[in-house]
């Protein structure tokens, strides 16, 4: 019998240990360690959103996105901050959940659903907590079993630049394939062992490349300030062109790509059964991890890079062989943030432009490391609350005898992730699908997340008008309209960016049914409604 806590008078799971002591896949029982202190859950979250290393990974991305066969890269500073605002929003949801229910444990927002509906009086409403949860929890892996692909793909495109840096021979797709599936492997092992030792990586890790893209930035801002008539010019102006928004639409384009940067912020809420304080440190974590990242990080480094890039810093030639500058260039770059920075120092130093490249790649390669072993630790851990409660697999709900981790579930994501690690190496727009296939699944998650944290409110002592209604509510909206540009986009923007946008929300669609599929099929659950009330059993 799995411990319980009353909610309105009902018995209700407590997720605070990752469900209490249970037999491991050893036979011994076994539960979750409490290690983490707040440094340890911010650093984890911190890892997950990657200290900048997104700058160097998706600014190519960036770059390419069209619209009408038009470049929407000129909005996208004001798209992150677009996506900065929203991701705030429903940043504080996730924290003010964390605070009503310190027993989430690993449950994060699909714990959420569930306990707020259950917290009601009238049965009307408890009758609906099912079906929230598995929705809630079903859909949450389009986020958190994507997103570790894209981490491996980012790393072996990396590894593929640097080695053609160095020996000026690029890497096929076959070896790029190879190394995805190995980084994958490795990181599945690493995570395996433990997330003690995946939270000291991640805190070395954040403050090499916090202080290696503070250096680029300063750096760019500088060269500009300093050659100010290069030859080549820059795309933007001035300082002030990037900051003002040229047209919505496209900042709500470029928000669907930016919103890859900051999310993992909520994936603290799922690491409930390992912090100390859970109570206190859940929330703080949460809204610090995405204030040193979003504001301190990427929006002053995304300043930059978008300040120096131009003629002056970026040229290349298309597969047509024609002569590209600017945006367009790092359209067709895999790295223009190392192009940038080689052909700056080179300018200022006379040399030693692709030494201090390699050495910048080599932090954001370490940024890498660190975020996919964030995200296998965070991406199991709902898959492992869902697996206790029969909703997915049980083997998903195993821990390890020695290590106290879902290791089943570890090592099923390692091979998911590199699967969509190599299709995601074989191209930009590949790699944009699964990107887009990903960020909606994580607008869907935090959407609903918002309307949970008004629905939890709403019988609450401590509601309050401003923060549980209007924060959340505003959270909802802009999530929804992140829905509807990714949408829009497939239908307007012709060419690859309505091809990549329409992939990705088939490969959505697809999950969607195939969820339905599983609920439907799920022997643990034959016959049980999805809404009738079921005490935790």
């Amino acid at each position: 019998m799995a411990a319980q806590k009353e909610v309105a008078g009902r018995p209700f799971r407590d997720h605070s240990k990752g469900s209490e002591p249970h037999m491991s896949d050893t036979g011994a029982q076994t539960e979750m360690k409490r290690t983490l202190t707040l440094t340890g859950i911010t650093v984890n979250a911190m890892a997950l959103i990657a200290p900048g290393a997104f700058l160097w990974t998706t600014f190519q991305m960036q770059s390419a996105q069209t619209a009408g066969g038009v470049a929407t890269a000129s909005d996208m500073w004001t798209g992150l901050l677009f996506a900065l605002v929203l991701a705030f929003l429903t940043a504080y949801s996730y924290s003010e959940l964390a605070r009503i229910y310190p027993g989430a444990g690993t449950g994060s927002s699909y714990y959420f659903a569930e306990a707020a509906l259950l917290d009601k009086e009238k049965p009307q409403h408890r009758r609906f907590a099912r079906l929230a949860k598995v929705s809630i929890g079903w859909i949450s892996h389009l986020y958190y079993w994507i997103y570790p692909g894209i981490m491996v793909a980012f790393t072996a495109t990396l590894a593929g630049y640097m080695w053609q840096t160095i020996t000026g021979q690029s890497l096929s797709f076959p070896v790029l394939a190879v190394i995805a599936v190995v980084f994958a492997g490795v990181s599945g092992y690493i995570a395996f062992r433990g997330i003690s030792g995946s939270t000291n990586t991640a805190i070395a890790i954040n403050v090499i490349q916090l202080t290696a893209l503070a250096a680029f930035a300063i750096f760019a801002i500088y060269f500009r300030l300093s050659h100010p008539a290069i030859a080549g010019g820059y795309q933007m102006a001035s300082a002030a062109s990037i900051v003002i928004p040229h047209s919505f639409i496209n900042i709500i384009y470029q928000s669907t790509i930016a919103i890859l940067l900051l999310v993992g912020f909520e994936s603290v809420t799922a690491l409930g059964a390992e912090a100390k304080r859970p109570d206190k440190d859940i929330k703080r974590g949460v809204l610090l991890s995405l204030g040193i990242q979003g504001i301190a990080a990427y929006l002053f480094e995304y300043f930059a890079a978008n300040f120096v890039v131009g003629g002056a810093t970026l040229q290349a030639k298309t597969a047509t062989g024609a002569k590209v500058l600017g945006y367009a260039a790092a359209a067709v770059d895999s790295a223009p943030i190392g192009t940038m920075v080689k052909n700056m120092v080179n300018t200022v130093f006379g040399g030693a432009g692709t030494a201090v490249a390699l050495l910048l790649s080599a932090t954001v390669l370490l940024a890498l490391i660190g975020t996919t072993l964030a995200c296998l630790n965070a991406g199991v851990r709902i898959t492992y609350s869902m697996a206790r409660d029969k909703e997915m697999p049980s083997i998903l709900g195993l821990l390890h005898g020695r290590f106290a981790t879902p290791h089943a579930g570890i090592f099923i994501l390692a091979a998911i992730s590199a699967v969509f690690g190599v299709y995601g190496v074989y191209s930009v727009d590949t790699l944009t699908q699964i990107t887009l296939a990903s960020n909606t699944g994580t607008f869907l998650v935090y959407g609903m997340t918002c309307i949970v944290a008004i629905v939890a409110f709403a019988s609450h002592k401590d509601r309050n008008l401003f923060k549980h209604y209007v924060v959340p509510g505003l959270g909802f909206l802009m999530n929804v309209g992140m829905l509807v540009g990714v949408v829009y986009l497939a239908v307007v923007a012709g060419g690859a960016t309505s091809t990549d946008a329409f992939i990705a929300l088939g490969m959505v669609g697809v999950w969607l049914v195939a969820g339905a599929v599983w609920i439907a099929l799920n022997p643990s659950k034959r016959g049980e409604s999805l809404l009738t009330l079921q005490d935790a059993a």
